[in-house]
């Protein structure tokens, strides 16, 4: 299993925010998957809530791969910006939205969403990212491209 959420939560996740969720299966494996939402405020921003893959086929570039699908196919709806938040310790996602990001040529900022003393439950801070403008289309050259 690629993370503890009820199947409920999934099921519910895949009929609302279809447009902006991608799985992908390997094989006939569920290989890794992008959970995301426009944020009802802000219509041009996409939200990315998780991005997940299997054990087995990480450091293959799925993670960028289903990032810039669901990029590419928003982009016809005036999608101009990507906000994800991620731990400070998260180092392989902070290294996939940095590629993302450069592979778009776009801006990445960080600030700093929530603080530990926001959470009842003792997790750690989350900062949020933003990356934009956003390109419709990926550059690929150098060593980003997979």
């Amino acid at each position: 299993m690629l993370d503890a959420n009820s199947s409920y939560a999934y099921l519910l996740w895949c009929r609302d925010f279809r447009a902006t969720s991608v799985v992908v299966e390997i094989g006939g494996d569920i290989a890794g998957f992008t959970t995301g939402y426009l944020r009802p405020q802000a219509p041009d921003v996409l939200f990315i809530w998780q991005v997940a893959v299997d054990h087995a086929y990480r450091g293959r570039g799925l993670g960028v791969a289903m990032l810039d699908h669901l990029v590419n196919n928003l982009a016809a709806q005036g999608i101009s910006t990507l906000e994800t938040t991620v731990s400070p310790d998260n180092e392989a996602s902070l290294a996939m939205f940095a590629s993302l990001a450069r592979r778009r040529e776009a801006q990445l900022t960080r600030q700093v969403l929530f603080e530990p003393q926001d959470f009842p439950d003792g997790h750690e801070s989350e900062d949020l990212y933003r990356i934009g403008p956003l390109t419709s289309v990926a550059h690929t050259s150098g060593r980003d491209h997979r």
